[in-house]
């Protein structure tokens, strides 16, 4: 059964949700869910702007008949080939025979990697600037090359100033009920999906992601509406302006706020108890803001959003089989891969013998860049010893007085 949802006047919502897979690309937790988003333009020329994930596809498949009620499909367009946003394709091309896919040169490459299209005849390829017109809505597109794939493009509905915004401005989460920002607190209940989207998702891809805004400025679009392929649509423009920021220092690995993150593992209970006094400390120093992470607990992905979002971070290199405990190792060497930049950092280590522990993590961000030690690493044998809180002590006051830098 489909419930029309209306974008804006001829255009019209037919995605889906799935509250039952558990891990988004088999990596993410998706305590809520997620949302694959689709849209149909009903105009002299029909235009679907791209598929959904076949968890979902039978309901989808509904929803494309529902709303083009008897009307033929004239145009399929694929703004990215990521199997979340296609698995549905050869089915919608073989249902709707004389559909005309759109899609980028890349994008059809990458089609026959994953699908070996049956329907290579009925495709329009199309590059910067190219523009198509279905009748009262007049399109065009704008190439966006990985944001967060290679073969991306953003379709812009020149008619109605709304940018089909393929995964960017996405977030985790399915839809429950409203579909736009303005009909929810976006700040409290969708923002840190978003932030975790984005960072985990694009984050590697902040170069690519301000070219793309640049682009969008040298064209002067006046964007009333953004519709991404996960999450809801933006339509008013404090809400606009609000995920344009947003994006613009995540892209720029600027810190949205002060504040720091303390991320720890911790096999006995040492380790967790020197960053439960530390954050304690940094408390009646007056930092805001702190998070106190155990990485062999909480989802890494939850833990590097926020690792983006603040000013400041703590890692605690605990020694284990003379290396960096893998938790840790595997958290720093993720950050270097999506261009951790541009923060204040102090490590923690612990060793009950020999160990390499805070030499390896010192040797992974090598790899990032304006990576600040704030102060002297504190080192533990096994425990923090009494007489060791007046150093401890001393740690804080530099790392507190970091903040008084910026």
């Amino acid at each position: 059964m489909y419930y029309p949802r209306i974008i804006n006047d001829d255009i019209y919502y037919i995605g889906e949700s799935d509250r039952r897979l558990s891990l988004f690309e088999n990596m993410f937790e998706l305590p809520k869910g997620v949302a694959y988003n689709s849209y149909i333009i009903m105009d002299e020329k029909t235009a679907l702007l791209d598929g959904i994930d076949e968890s979902v596809s039978e309901r989808y498949y509904e929803n494309v008949r529902a709303v083009l009620n008897g009307r033929d499909l004239d145009y399929l367009i694929v703004n990215h080939v990521e199997p979340d946003h296609c698995s549905s394709i050869n089915n919608i091309l073989r249902e709707y025979p004389n559909a005309i896919m759109v899609i980028t040169d890349k994008g059809l490459n990458m089609m026959h990697q994953f699908y070996h299209l049956e329907y290579e005849d009925r495709v329009m390829i199309v590059g910067e600037g190219d523009q198509l017109k279905l009748g009262k809505h007049h399109l065009q597109f704008v190439m966006a090359p990985n944001v967060h794939w290679p073969e991306v493009m953003m379709t812009y509905d020149l008619t109605d100033d709304i940018l089909f915004s393929a995964d960017a401005f996405g977030a985790f989460g399915a839809i429950e009920g409203h579909l736009f920002v303005d009909q929810v607190n976006y700040e409290r209940d969708w923002l840190s999906e978003a932030r975790r989207y984005y960072i985990n998702i694009v984050g590697r891809q902040g170069a690519s992601v301000l070219r793309v805004f640049k682009k969008i400025g040298d064209l002067n679009l006046n964007i009333k509406t953004i519709c991404p392929l996960h999450g809801l649509v933006f339509r008013k423009p404090e809400d606009i302006a609000m995920i344009m920021d947003k994006y613009t220092k995540w892209a720029s690995y600027q810190a949205e706020e002060q504040g720091i993150v303390l991320v720890c593992a911790s096999m006995y209970g040492n380790s967790q108890n020197l960053n439960d006094v530390l954050a304690g400390m940094l408390a009646d120093r007056g930092i805001p803001n702190i998070r106190v992470y155990d990485i062999s607990k909480t989802p890494v992905s939850e833990v590097i959003s926020d690792l983006f979002r603040f000013s400041h971070a703590i890692f605690t290199c605990l020694t284990y089989n003379t290396e960096l405990y893998p938790g840790m190792d595997a958290l720093m060497r993720e950050l270097t891969m999506l261009n951790y930049a541009n923060r204040k950092i102090a490590y923690l280590e612990s060793q009950s013998w020999g160990g390499r522990a805070l030499k390896i993590a010192q040797d992974i961000f090598t790899k990032s860049k304006n990576l600040e030690e704030v102060a002297e690493p504190f080192k533990i044998k096994s425990s923090a010893a009494p007489e060791q809180l007046p150093d401890l002590e001393k740690f804080a006051d530099e790392i507190a007085a970091s903040f008084n830098d910026n």
